[in-house]
């Protein structure tokens, strides 16, 4: 991975750390097909020692949280007028 991309990725795990953005879209889901589909939105869980491997912990297809790869995942932060209509059931 690029510099920069580690740089960026770990600017936004951080930000998942901290409790702000919490949804992410799968951009990538190589080796997790039953688990994980692309192009949806996931809920991500804050795991500090995850995010120290570049991986971040995500309630997948199960309705379970798992640690998956952090680069089969864009973080996505929702505008509040958004995220209000969302439905807790209606991002895995």
């Amino acid at each position: 991975m690029r510099r920069l991309e580690e740089l960026v990725l770990t600017f936004l795990l951080s930000l998942v750390a901290r409790g702000r953005p919490q949804l992410a879209i799968c951009v990538n889901n190589e080796g997790y097909a039953a688990s994980l589909e692309r192009f949806k939105v996931y809920r991500v869980l804050p795991d500090p020692d995850a995010m120290k491997h570049q991986q971040m912990r995500v309630v997948d297809e199960s309705g379970e949280d798992y640690i998956y790869p952090a680069e089969y995942f864009e973080l996505v932060t929702l505008p509040p007028s958004v995220s209000r209509r969302f439905p807790e059931k209606a991002i895995a």
